[in-house]
């Protein structure tokens, strides 16, 4: 929901929309046997790197269409709008290659990760790490030129389906990320069956003894924190936008088959007291979006926004769980099967309730943030 995105070319984004929506209706089949199965619908995934949509944020010099956060949120939100596979990991990823990479690093991997043909995942949680990364037992040690990197991460987005994850590790030095390909002897994973995200292809990921070059350091050794903040308040973005694309669709199709359902002589919709449900769904949203936007614009602008995006995940979190739970008094019992959206919906909005900063971390950063305002800088004094 577009309230105030600020592009570099408004007609690009007009046409990135009618884009998307056209891919979600040529994959749909694809679409819908992936879901049921929970597997990486590669065709449709690799026709967005096609479209130049993965590469959104990655300059055109590495093959991407050199856009910024409104960019990156309109993409976002779109793709989760007609129910496509989520780039959001791949994209962070090209964040993290952008900011910390070698140029050798960069050459070898954003080109294929724009149009779809690396798939890249990130291995950070743990069984016993998740917001606390101070408890990662993942090691790895050197050894002669190279690392030899042991451990265990679960939940892992794409995990596989990837071709190249980055693991965060304890060395020496500190926490380190490391650029791993998947190919390398000593990988191994195991297919999870998650409920939310399916199209996704998660898996827990087990390095066993993996040895690993040197030149696999993302950054400096010791620097994975500075590294994993890289991308912390805009990818929250990417998860509010993806919530709000999430909420659109369920929206949009209850309203649609309201609209349609008769209730005697009446339709659905001809009652006040779904028109209430409605325009609460919506105001929420458009609040949600709203802030976002401002968030997002302020990315652009090199301005700090790490409340402003955590505010506007917070919001989208929200909105999101109030639209998949309420529009159901649209649908009833329609909607309580698994040929229709609304169930898988609700479920993908649970799993980023959670994913990518829960909504109780959210809360103790923003609170944090204004207790020790001391100037009124956030507008409460």
């Amino acid at each position: 929901m577009n309230v105030n995105l600020e592009f570099k070319d408004p007609a690009w984004a007009k046409q990135t929309v009618e884009t998307i929506r056209q891919i979600s209706i040529d994959y749909k089949q694809e679409l819908d046997d992936c879901i049921k199965n929970g597997t990486l619908p590669y065709g449709s995934f690799r026709e967005l790197g096609k479209q130049n949509l993965i590469g959104v944020l990655c300059p055109e010099e590495y093959g991407g269409y050199g856009g910024h956060a409104p960019e990156y949120c309109l993409v976002t939100e779109t793709i989760a709008r007609y129910g496509l596979p989520s780039t959001q990991a791949q994209i962070q990823g090209m964040v993290w290659l952008l900011f910390w990479g070698t140029e050798e690093q960069k050459r070898k991997y954003l080109p294929g990760m724009c149009d779809g043909s690396i798939v890249f995942s990130e291995s950070i949680s743990e069984p016993g790490a998740g917001s606390s990364l101070k408890n990662m037992n993942t090691t790895a040690r050197r050894d002669g030129d190279g690392w030899i990197l042991n451990g265990k991460k679960v939940h892992i987005n794409g995990g596989a389906a990837c071709h190249v994850t980055v693991v965060f590790a304890m060395t020496e030095e500190g926490m380190t990320a490391f650029l791993v390909d998947t190919k390398l002897p000593g990988f191994r994973c195991e297919v999870t069956d998650p409920l939310g995200y399916r199209l996704a292809l998660t898996a827990d990921m087990y390095f066993e003894d993996m040895r690993i070059p040197g030149n696999a350091v993302l950054g400096q050794p010791g620097n994975a924190m500075a590294t994993f903040l890289t991308t912390f308040n805009i990818s929250r973005l990417g998860n509010a936008s993806e919530l709000i694309g999430q909420a659109r669709r369920a929206l949009s199709d209850g309203i649609r088959y309201a609209k349609g359902r008769n209730v005697g002589e009446h339709k659905v919709t001809d009652f006040q007291g779904i028109q209430w449900t409605i325009a609460d769904c919506y105001s929420a949203l458009y609040g949600a979006s709203a802030v976002r936007d401002h968030a997002a614009n302020l990315v652009r602008k090199g301005v700090e926004h790490a409340v402003e995006s955590s505010i506007a995940k917070k919001l989208s979190i929200e909105a999101a769980e109030k639209t998949a739970n309420e529009v159901f008094a649209l649908v009833g019992g329609h909607g309580l099967y698994w040929d229709q959206p609304y169930g898988q919906i609700l479920l993908d909005v649970k799993t980023l309730r959670v994913a990518g900063g829960s909504l109780e971390i959210l809360r103790n950063f923003i609170a944090r943030q204004i207790l020790k305002d001391d100037v009124g800088q956030r507008g409460i004094a």
